[in-house]
């Protein structure tokens, strides 16, 4: 099995914005980290110069961005968000990101080989905003491994928060 994620986002301002080259001016670095990170897999993207981080939507939102990614195991991801040049990015999210009341990152379990479409990472979503974290739909902070039983994960303490 492979951790597939899904966070989720809406700009403040125009991604053009120089307001927004703190986060426009370090996707392309941040993707090549993930790309060359242990435990990756799979990352959506699209055909645009920045592969898609400004492009890809929620389904039925034209504000909403989205990123997917797959990966090995949760302790890669985990690693990978927290433990690298992401962290800044989530420590200074709200320089460039509208405060959303919903859940804007979930996780859920997948076959290896299987890549998640949008519409399968918003039902995730959905379900975790309905029912909290469970087998199907979860988070770091309440993890559950493959199987479905929950874990408490020897995960190190975030650098971001």
């Amino acid at each position: 099995m492979h951790l597939a994620q899904l966070n989720i986002g809406e700009l403040l301002y125009p991604a053009e914005d120089p307001r927004m080259e703190g986060f426009t001016g370090r996707i392309e670095t941040i993707n090549a980290l993930a790309d060359r990170s242990p435990g990756f897999v799979w990352r959506m993207v699209d055909d645009s110069d920045l592969d898609g981080a400004l492009d890809l939507r929620m389904p039925g939102s034209a504000d909403m961005l989205l990123n997917m990614s797959v990966w090995e195991s949760l302790e890669a991801l985990y690693h990978f968000v927290y433990k690298t040049a992401h962290a800044k990015l989530i420590r200074d999210r709200k320089e460039w990101f509208v405060p959303l009341n919903q859940q804007i990152m979930v996780l859920w379990w997948i076959e290896e080989g299987h890549i998640p479409t949008p519409q399968e990472a918003a039902e995730k979503l959905e379900m975790l905003e309905r029912v909290g974290p469970s087998p199907s739909a979860f988070t770091f902070d309440i993890p559950f491994d493959a199987d479905g039983v929950p874990i408490t994960p020897e995960l190190p303490k975030k650098d971001c928060a």
